[in-house]
């Protein structure tokens, strides 16, 4: 098995376009992205914490950045995506996503920056968040959200998601699609990472 050092991690990531033709980087987080990170949500609006905790929040918790931050932990993982303003990389999106190996799927949650929302990042973090479950072999990618937020709904009705009830939750509606690529259709750097190792994906907690 090939162990990856967390250092080499940035040969995996994808570069996207907003839909003004901007660079987006997709990257995994890192530990030097913590105080970034941190200061990304702080700086989301109220209604963009609470959809995305699903709760009320002003900030991550140390001991969730810590989860955050540290990729591949359980089959979890976490990028953020990033544009260049003024020569300097800012955080406009993130997105945090588990693999289950028993039920073959991948759950997800993301965020685009308010500032940022309306340029097309969601929907290009979203099908890129659709090539990382096939690189796992993956069914199915589903993600739950509350029933307010419009914005999200949305994004995953016109990606093609279709929507059912939340288990156990009445406030979340739960938007789920089947996973149809072939590897060979897989454009994302996270698929060259899968096929290094059948077990790569799993190798990467530091």
């Amino acid at each position: 098995m090939t162990t990856l050092r967390f250092d080499d991690l940035r040969q995996y990531s994808d570069v996207l376009r907003s839909r003004h033709g901007q660079a987006v980087t997709v990257r995994f987080v890192e530990p030097r992205d913590a105080e970034a990170l941190q200061n990304y949500f702080r700086a989301l609006s109220t209604r963009s914490r609470y959809s995305r905790f699903l709760g009320a929040a002003s900030e991550l918790p140390s001991s969730e950045l810590e989860r955050f931050i540290h990729v591949g932990e359980a089959d979890r993982f976490s990028v953020v995506a990033t544009v260049l303003v003024d020569g300097r990389e800012v955080i406009v999106g993130e997105a945090r996503y588990a693999f289950d190996s028993e039920a073959s799927s991948i759950e997800f949650g993301l965020s685009i920056d308010d500032r940022w929302q309306g340029h097309g990042i969601g929907k290009a973090l979203l099908k890129n968040l659709e090539c990382r479950a096939a690189a796992f072999g993956a069914e199915r990618i589903f993600g739950d959200t509350l029933r307010s937020n419009d914005v999200m709904i949305a994004l995953a009705r016109k990606a093609g998601y279709a929507f059912t009830n939340t288990p156990g939750d009445w406030r979340l509606t739960r938007f789920q699609k089947p996973i149809h690529i072939e590897p060979q259709e897989i454009p994302c750097a996270s698929w060259r990472l899968a096929a290094v190792s059948p077990s790569a994906m799993s190798s990467l907690a530091v």
